[in-house]
């Protein structure tokens, strides 16, 4: 066995619990946009005196099929994450599928959406950094904090750029943020945002994030500001915006907002949605493959270090059962790993007391990346 010394072992991560993009490991997700549904669309779909539309045009239903790996989307403004994951479950015809944190449908950018075996490697996309570039239109404050709600403050005061820099210390680091009134916080049960379109005023609580940078970009005479921020798991960029303008006194909210870094996918990685559809379509006449949009499932576990193992311990890993970790190559850490033989992902799985235990393995079987998809973002 091998483990390669350039990585670092890190504990077992877990999804943010209060994002609204949960079943991850069912491949489902929901969008934690405010005002994101058709309420009227939404209880007429579950009326039991709806009648089921018939298939328009007697077009067969397509036979779903195994897709096993990453696609980082650009997301267009005006989509939600969740319509993201449907449209790419039905370009890939994949069996299974689901997005790594959601992204409001006003921000543009990176959404991963992970398809078949890749969902089991959700957790440690969302549990990573995220960066944003955004503008903060100064003078008003909304009650969703973008430019989607109703102003419920006023300001004619501008803030200088040397004012808002002065700020930006205070919003870096550890800090206490309170959600937005539009976000997917649950209170008793129900999301903040459901409670806010019913005319409810709930009191969220502070909770502590994690602000890695933050700087000013441009400041412009029309009243607005360009900033990039770099931040953890729980970070409601649209608060920052909030909180900046009410300390400065000029008030503010997002008007645009582009993500550009989601844990271990850059912005080299993104893909917008016409080019999906286009290499869809040339797949379909057979003039390419859409493995060739899709990066490997282990992508997304670059943070932790690669274990290399025999076909006779793989075979037992396969069945769910612990090998032994012994002689002078076996690794002497403890944690997380994912295992590999042959080249090829097997499983994810800890270390400890001088065995290796399986926690996650995978069946790649059916449609993965094309060779080499690593090597092109090295």
């Amino acid at each position: 066995m091998t483990l390669p010394t350039a990585n670092r072992v890190i504990e077992q991560q877990t999804a943010d619990s209060h994002d609204a993009e949960k079943d991850i490991f069912s491949g489902e997700s929901r969008d934690d946009g405010k005002r994101r549904f058709d309420e009227g669309e939404r209880r007429t779909n579950n009326d039991p005196r709806h009648k089921k539309q018939p298939r328009q045009n007697n077009q067969p239903r397509r036979d779903k099929r195994d897709v096993h790996g990453w696609v980082i989307l650009d997301k267009p403004i005006g989509m939600t994450s969740t319509h993201a994951v449907a449209v790419l479950k039905r370009l890939f015809q994949a069996k299974r599928a689901g997005h790594a944190g959601t992204l409001d449908p006003l921000a543009s950018g990176g959404l991963p959406i992970a398809l078949g075996e890749a969902t089991k490697t959700v957790p440690f996309v969302m549990d990573g950094r995220k960066r944003y570039r955004f503008t903060v239109a100064w003078g008003e404050e909304r009650d969703t904090d973008d430019t989607e709600g109703r102003v419920v403050r006023t300001s004619e005061f501008r803030p200088s750029a040397d004012a808002i820099r002065a700020l930006l210390p205070q919003f870096t680091g550890l800090i206490e943020q309170i959600p937005p009134q539009y976000s997917a916080i649950k209170v008793q049960g129900e999301r903040a945002y459901d409670l806010a379109r019913d005319g409810e005023t709930v009191e969220l609580k502070p909770r502590p994030v994690e602000i890695h940078e933050l700087t000013l970009v441009e400041h412009e005479d029309n009243g607005q500001s360009v900033f990039e921020a770099e931040c953890g798991k729980g970070t409601y960029v649209r608060a920052l915006a909030r909180d900046i303008g009410r300390i400065l006194g000029c008030f503010g909210h997002i008007c645009a907002l582009r993500r550009t870094l989601v844990g271990p996918f850059r912005e080299t990685d993104m893909i917008p949605l016409e080019e999906l559809e286009a290499l869809c379509n040339r797949a379909a006449s057979g003039e390419g493959s859409l493995a060739d949009a899709l990066l490997p499932v282990e992508t997304a576990l670059d943070d932790i270090p690669a274990l290399a193992v025999t076909r006779a311990d793989a075979a037992r890993l396969h069945r769910g059962q612990a090998v032994l970790l012994r002689g002078r190559d076996a690794p002497n850490s403890s944690g997380t790993v994912y295992v590999t033989v042959a080249g090829r992902l097997l499983a994810l799985a800890e270390i400890g007391n001088g065995e290796l235990i399986p926690k996650r393995v995978f069946n790649l079987t059916g449609l993965t990346a094309s060779p080499g998809r690593s090597n092109e973002r090295v």
